[in-house]
């Protein structure tokens, strides 16, 4: 057994929205409740869902970018959530994070030089020449020329910042990285371009990937599994081929219904499944399973009561029915 770089165990996230005269909070949103992953080193693992889900604030309680309410995120055995926080800085190295919006995630003041080089003079870990070289080779790397080292990021497309974004990331020699959406602001010409380089450097660097995305079109080629994250939760947890091919939960199902089809020969195969728009109230999570209001599996009694664990991969109730009847994953 390969011992897992990254856990997180029964991880809540909550924000306040409303407190009393006393300054205490009486109701609060759910954004993260309970979820439980590993990641193995060198194994890329897509989170996907749609916005508002939670992705992005998981993967910022990862980083430390985000305090959790409660549960534990440990990395390489340490437990970073209750560590002090002059004992995580550290950590901060080895985990780093690539940011959606290429365009916001710079500080427009800044050259290049000083926003690739920003982490190495933080930690005190180069200066001088052997920063300028830094800076130069990992320009290089990314697919920039060296020359443009002092010029600011206006002067470039969202690829090219993008790949600004890439190269601050990994210029500290980071163990895992969280890539936050990271092509979804992007031309999809642009795209295959930034999963190819992300690919190649975790090759070349040994890289762990926690890659966020709402879109499944765009992890299937990149990812060894998949985690469906819904209203706080994982529902759905498996390696990639198998989720594409039989997903076992139904909100995967209405995921991959979504997936665009190029070939016009296959093109509406299985059809569109289109969900009420019928969220729960973050800040009043429902009994049972959270996605049951919207799922047209969905059985009284069963699917909106009590407690649903997360077994065989999937947090339903009803699925080894579904499976046995050959529903879920299946052309409608």
């Amino acid at each position: 057994m390969i011992e897992p770089i990254l856990e997180v165990r029964d991880l809540h996230v909550r924000f306040p929205v409303r407190r009393n005269l006393l300054g205490r909070t009486t109701v609060e949103n759910h954004a993260v409740s309970g979820v439980d992953l590993a990641l193995v080193p060198g194994e890329t693992l897509a989170l996907v869902g749609e916005s508002g889900c939670g992705k992005t604030t998981l993967g910022r309680t990862i980083v430390g970018a985000q305090k959790a309410t409660s549960g534990a995120v440990i990395f390489d055995g340490k437990v970073l959530t209750s560590m002090p926080e002059r004992e995580r800085a550290p950590y901060r190295r080895q985990i780093r994070m690539v940011f959606q919006d290429p365009f916001s995630s710079l500080n427009p003041r800044f050259t290049l030089r000083q926003i690739i080089g920003d982490p190495l003079v933080a930690t005190g870990e180069a200066r001088g020449s052997e920063l300028e070289d830094r800076i130069a080779e990992m320009m290089r790397r990314v697919g920039l020329s060296p020359d443009y080292m002092d010029r600011y990021p206006h002067a470039f497309s969202g690829g090219q910042r993008q790949r600004v974004n890439i190269a601050r990331a990994l210029i500290v020699n980071p163990r895992l990285v969280v890539a936050d959406e990271p092509v979804s602001a992007l031309d999809v010409s642009v795209r295959a371009q930034i999963l190819n380089l992300l690919r190649e450097l975790q090759a070349e660097f040994g890289l762990t990937y926690l890659f966020i995305s709402h879109d499944l079109s765009v992890v299937e080629n990149l990812a060894d599994r998949v985690a469906v994250m819904y209203f706080g939760r994982i529902v759905e947890l498996a390696d990639t081929a198998s989720l594409y091919d039989a997903p076992r939960h139904p909100y995967t199902e209405a995921l991959m219904s979504a997936v665009p089809i190029p070939d016009p020969a296959l093109k509406g195969r299985g059809g569109r499944i289109l969900l009420p728009d019928e969220l729960p109230d973050p800040s009043n999570p429902p009994p049972g399973c959270a996605f049951a209001r919207r799922c047209r599996y969905a059985e009284a009694g069963r699917c909106d009561t009590g407690e649903i664990p997360l077994e065989h991969g999937t947090r339903c109730v009803r699925r080894e029915e579904l499976d046995l009847q050959g529903i879920v994953g299946a052309p409608s």
